[in-house]
């Protein structure tokens, strides 16, 4: 019986310590992000409509921030965002691990277009979500706002970070 007890004790000390690799960096604050004014308007036949949405979004710009993400954020501002950028597109998996709040998911083309939308993402799960097709960018807002707002694909998605190549 002893030498079962001390068995299980070493595995579950090893698999705690596989729990503890498995961490990302400390949290970093989100006013450390860089941030920056991101548009997304028609256009186009739909040019003329003039609409226009303009959100305050924090630049994930490194592989620790891209980690964090929106992570432990609590509440999100209809008006913010958070946005992901690969320096050529590729295919983008996602999850919600660690996320309290439901996300809208813009997925962004190389010609700076919305080529994809996923809504109303699940808070916590592990479930992967997926770009249909290689993405430069990922455009994170608040669940519900990219149907409030009527994004859809096709939409132009302007920041500086966009342009640079």
């Amino acid at each position: 019986m002893r030498q079962h007890v001390a068995a299980w004790c070493c595995a579950l000390a090893l698999s705690c310590a596989g729990l503890a690799s498995a961490q990302i960096a400390p949290i970093e604050d989100l006013a450390a992000f860089p941030s920056g004014a991101l548009t997304i308007s028609d256009i186009g036949k739909d040019a003329g409509k003039k609409t226009k949405h303009e959100f305050t979004v924090w630049l994930a710009d490194s592989p620790q921030r891209q980690a964090q993400g929106l992570m432990f954020v609590r509440s999100l501002p209809a008006d913010r965002g958070m946005l992901f950028i690969h320096a050529e597109p590729q295919p983008i998996s996602m999850w919600m691990k660690n996320t309290y709040i439901p996300l809208d998911m813009v997925f962004i083309d190389s010609s700076g277009r919305i080529q994809q939308i996923v809504e109303q993402t699940t808070p916590h799960s592990l479930d992967l979500i997926r770009s249909d097709a290689p993405a430069r960018a990922v455009l994170e807002i608040a669940g519900g706002e990219a149907k409030r707002l009527g994004l859809h694909a096709g939409q132009q998605v302007s920041h500086p970070a966009l342009e640079a190549r």
